[in-house]
């Protein structure tokens, strides 16, 4: 298994906790906030995950004319005993690679406990609140996360003849090897899912800070959450088609297929690239 991830060095980390974030989740939430957090904690190379047994030729994208291939790094942020790994999603061999990620971290002590990021679509506002939903594979880590704001607890299964998230499937193996662990949702407004959302990065991030003791100044992401609200606020004042279908949401009434597809669109010329 050692010639499938490479380790940049040693680290004082003992038993850390992991936080799993994947690349390519609504909204960009997985990436978001692993990168937040690590520029913040000032976290450094562990190491990665040789992509070539997970991900086909195929998994190569173009992002601003660059050749991106698939990346699956940990960082460590010894001073709060974290483990950060951020990561394309596996084409295949799930299991095989789910497992080498708590390999990798389990190298310095069994992982103490594993929260895993996702996003998820929500058919309403931007205006309205964010939610941070929870599923946890542990009733002891359910108890002591029971002081935190986690909204209502999720208590989902994998439709039949479906195949589970990823999310869920690594929730599922890591209870397999009694890690305890929490898979934490924000949902995230559709015409939001394909550019980002700061106000779900900062709910995920509140609970980290307040988990991990991190102390960290949200003053950054509290403008970025500023401007996109004036940039969503300029595009209603600019339509009023866009602003009746926001108008709609806000006050939980449904759009039409037709209406939504506007929506989305106009939403992506307007932020993509201005974030």
């Amino acid at each position: 298994m050692k010639d499938l991830f490479e380790l940049s060095g040693q680290s004082e980390l003992r038993s850390p906790s992991l936080v799993v974030g994947w690349s390519t989740d609504a909204g960009k939430l997985g990436s978001k906030v692993t990168d937040y957090l690590n520029k913040k904690l000032g976290s450094r190379d562990l190491g990665e995950i040789e992509p070539t047994d997970f991900s086909p030729l195929g998994g190569v994208t173009i992002e601003g004319n660059l050749v991106r291939f698939p990346e699956s790094k940990f960082y460590a942020c010894p001073q709060h005993n974290l483990v950060i790994f951020k990561g394309d999603a596996p084409s295949y061999e799930w299991f095989k690679f789910i497992n080498l990620i708590l390999d990798v971290a389990g190298h310095y002590g069994r992982v103490k406990e594993l929260y895993v990021i996702g996003g998820m679509v929500f058919l309403g506002a931007h205006t309205a609140p964010r939610e941070l939903l929870a599923i946890f594979n542990s009733l002891e880590l359910k108890q002591a996360l029971s002081q935190y704001n986690l909204g209502r607890n999720m208590n989902y299964q994998t439709p039949p003849g479906q195949r589970p998230t990823l999310n869920s499937f690594l929730s599922w193996v890591a209870r397999r090897r009694n890690i305890p662990g929490v898979s934490l949702w924000v949902p995230i407004p559709f015409y939001l899912v394909a550019v980002e959302d700061p106000k779900a990065q900062k709910k995920l991030l509140e609970f980290f800070d307040q988990r991990f003791g991190l102390q960290i100044d949200f003053q950054d992401i509290d403008e970025e959450i500023r401007k996109q609200n004036e940039r969503i606020a300029q595009v209603r004042d600019s339509s009023p088609e866009i602003d009746e279908y926001i108008s709609k949401l806000e006050s939980n009434l449904m759009l039409s297929e037709k209406e939504n597809e506007k929506l989305v669109k106009q939403m992506e010329e307007s932020l993509r690239g201005k974030n």
